[in-house]
């Protein structure tokens, strides 16, 4: 027997997969506020939208858990109707009506507006850059374009999101005061590629035009580059990073491999030489960047050479910032053609050496850090701790700064100056410390694991 649903008329949107997720489920959040609804996120209502991830193995299980999840609790009488949405149910749609019938509705990454219709909302078009935001009020994602026209042959995320869409300049300026004026201090610059913007508009690379029109935002005090491309990469980008103070000296480059035989089976267009001559080049033009890549291991074909020559690079690299992930064989691609010929518990040893080697150089570079002061946002107060972070280090995946609470009070939301005291392979341990307005803290980059 069904029972009354709690919260009735609210709408819960659940959030899987990576930050473009979060961005869309805020725009989602947005329109439903500006219709008048009563709308959360991750708490509880009667009405679900799941926003699911489709990209690898890992997420797919989870995104599909979630569904089942919450049509079992339709079935319970806990919900009253279950909608899902994003990258999974672009991708598998038909699949997954066919197995999980009980989903009231299934709407791809594309069809914003007939998820709104399903939820007795209309599409409002002059909503430009209203957003509920779901991170700490301090930062906020900035989305600067959809989709990808990269050939990358592990990769469905073009499959999912389509080609490569820019967001006009003038629209992105607006979106961003709008953010300022609600106390937002950073903005986290995401795409599927970064350096790819403005091709479609402006016929040329036009991210670096992009951020002098963004740091001229009032209240925005940082912005930073996350999942830039390595080929093409327009070197521009470099000067504005190296001139304007609002640009974090940090940059993310997902590189994956540095074996040439394999770089040419990625399709990443790219080879070992112009990948370390670029990585040189950041170091050359802005000394005390913090460089965050990704890389896989267990791609189809990688020998135990490609692996070691992959080890040596990244000992020869240092970078401030690695995660390292198991190749995951995603269905039409064009990897999907090859042999998955590289053993699971091989991968995950790779992946493991990888973590080991770089843990080492994260405590290393830390360690360079006690006796510094550098300028932090304090994110949040958690445990006996304020944890903030420095211009080198984004939210969730990065070093944290922690400072104790029992003897310092600070503002979350706000920057302060802290003076490294202790650090280890993760984590900097420091306290406030009263900089004059003269002499401004040295900043260099460091290092953390994910």
């Amino acid at each position: 027997m069904r029972t009354k649903s709690i919260k009735k008329n609210k709408i819960n949107v659940v959030t899987l997969g990576c930050s473009k997720n979060i961005y869309d489920s805020e725009v989602l959040m947005g329109q439903l506020k500006a219709n008048g609804k009563e709308v959360a996120h991750e708490t509880e209502g009667d009405v679900v939208v799941i926003n699911t991830c489709g990209f690898i193995d890992n997420a797919k299980e989870e995104s599909v858990n979630t569904i089942l999840d919450y049509v079992q609790r339709k079935e319970s009488g806990e919900v009253e109707k279950v909608f899902v949405t994003g990258c999974l149910s672009e991708r598998y749609k038909p699949d997954l009506q066919k197995e999980i019938p009980d989903v009231d509705q299934y709407f791809g990454t594309t069809e914003l507006p007939a998820l709104l219709k399903a939820l007795g909302a209309d599409y409002k078009h002059e909503l430009i850059g209203e957003r509920m935001t779901t991170t700490p009020k301090n930062y906020a994602f900035l989305k600067i374009a959809e989709g990808c026209d990269r050939p990358c042959s592990f990769c469905a995320i073009p499959l999912m999101r389509g080609g490569h869409k820019s967001t006009p300049i003038e629209d992105l300026v607006q979106e961003a005061g709008k953010l300022a004026a609600q106390g937002v201090k950073e903005l986290i610059l995401i795409a599927q590629d970064l350096t790819y913007y403005g091709l479609d508009l402006y016929k040329k690379r036009n991210l670096a035009e992009l951020l002098k029109a963004l740091v001229k935002v009032e209240g925005i005090e940082w912005i930073r580059l996350h999942y830039a491309f390595p080929t093409g990469f327009p070197t521009d980008v470099l000067d504005v990073i190296s001139e304007e103070p609002k640009v974090c000296n940090y940059i993310d480059i997902p590189l994956q491999h540095i074996s040439d035989h394999l770089l040419k089976s990625m399709r990443r267009g790219t080879t070992h030489k112009k990948t370390t001559d670029l990585l040189y080049k950041f170091r050359k033009e802005v000394p005390n960047m913090a460089i965050r890549t990704t890389l896989i291991v267990g791609y189809p074909g990688e020998t135990e050479e490609d692996f070691q020559e992959l080890k040596d690079w990244v000992q020869e690299m240092r970078f401030e910032r690695l995660g390292c992930f198991t190749y995951s064989h995603e269905e039409n691609t064009h990897a999907y053609n090859l042999v998955d010929n590289v053993p699971e518990d091989v991968k995950i040893q790779r992946a493991n050496e990888i973590m080991e080697i770089q843990s080492q150089i994260s405590w290393e570079l830390n360690q360079q850090k006690i006796g510094e002061t550098f300028k932090c946002v304090i994110d949040r107060k958690e445990g006996g701790y304020f944890v903030g972070r420095t211009e080198f280090d984004s939210p969730d995946v990065d070093n944290e700064v922690l400072i104790d609470a029992k003897v310092n009070y600070l503002k979350t939301g706000e920057f302060a100056h802290i003076k490294i005291t202790d650090a280890g392979d993760f984590d900097l341990f420091g306290e406030p410390v009263t900089v004059e307005s003269s002499t401004e803290p040295k900043e260099q980059s460091f290092t953390k694991i994910i």
